[in-house]
């Protein structure tokens, strides 16, 4: 299995019989980072040597993803954002630590957006990566330029159609995103791509899980919190992509909504900026570790 150099590997439990398989590195103040769809930790392998001269990185494969535990969803919550956030929670805790940054790159951006508004006493920082929350994502999305979000409706099926469609075709599906969404290829080697179709493949169940979650209790999550004025309290860098006429929306205007204390980037590059614009990203948490 590819891992990060010089990281260190451990599962830690986090809730009931729910263990993450965790990657640890550096010292200094503590920086979970979360990786998306359709990868694992790995994604964050240069970004997580990198801040490793100055704190401590807490790298983890999300619940359902990559070495961590895949439980049964049986009651559409247990790939809640809400239930995932407190795994990182729990994590940090487990791990010394009661408050920390979090950056979220994609679904784990979801989970980390869900973090801070759930534990804004744990988060000192957040850094949410080329993704919107998940009410705003899917009142963005709409005719023609949401086939770029096929997937999203594919996966919010009832249990059943979708696992067996992915199941039969897991390579070409998953491949899919990795070759759509990459302007450099070549930032994806053959090693890590294998390892995230493999840990994808394994994951199927899990990982349709998470976005029917996404199509159901975590949009009532949201819309509670946009009811009830709930908002992000600590500082907030956003990295995100112009997605053009494909996402046509006001990127600014929808995270200010939530985040009071914003600083938002538009990148330019493909969806992985993390494998393909390291430097930029390292940058940018430092800065943001440094707002007060």
């Amino acid at each position: 299995m590819t891992v990060i150099e010089h990281f260190t590997y451990q599962r830690v439990p986090v809730d009931g019989d729910v263990s993450l398989n965790v990657a640890v590195g550096g010292s200094g103040p503590p920086i979970v980072l979360l990786h998306g769809f359709p990868q694992t930790h790995l994604i964050w392998r240069h970004v997580a040597r990198d801040l490793a001269a100055d704190h401590q990185v807490i790298v983890p494969d999300l619940r359902g993803y990559g070495a961590s535990d895949k439980p049964a969803d049986l009651d559409g919550q247990t790939y809640s954002k809400r239930r995932m956030a407190q795994d990182v929670v729990n994590l940090a805790r487990a791990l010394g630590h009661e408050r920390f940054a979090l950056a979220g790159h994609d679904r784990g951006g979801l989970v980390a957006f869900r973090a801070g508004l759930d534990h804004p006493h744990a988060i000192t920082h957040l850094a949410p990566v080329d993704m919107l929350p998940t009410l705003d994502m899917w009142e963005v999305m709409n005719g023609v330029s949401a086939a770029i979000g096929f997937h999203l409706y594919l996966m919010a099926q009832p249990p059943g159609l979708p696992e067996r469609m992915i199941a039969a075709a897991p390579d070409a599906f998953f491949g899919h995103f990795l070759d759509a969404w990459t302007g450099r290829p070549e930032a994806i080697p053959a090693d890590v791509r294998a390892e995230y179709l493999r840990a994808s493949r394994e994951a199927v169940t899990s990982i349709v899980a998470d976005y029917r979650a996404s199509a159901g209790i975590d949009r009532e999550h949201d819309r509670a919190d946009r009811v009830s004025g709930r908002r992000l309290g600590m500082p907030v860098t956003v990295l995100q992509r112009d997605w053009g006429d494909a996402l046509p929306y006001d990127a600014v205007a929808l995270w200010g909504a939530w985040a009071p204390d914003l600083e938002h980037r538009t990148i330019t590059g493909g969806h992985f900026v993390a494998e393909e614009d390291p430097a930029l990203v390292v940058r940018a948490l430092r800065e943001l570790s440094a707002r007060p």
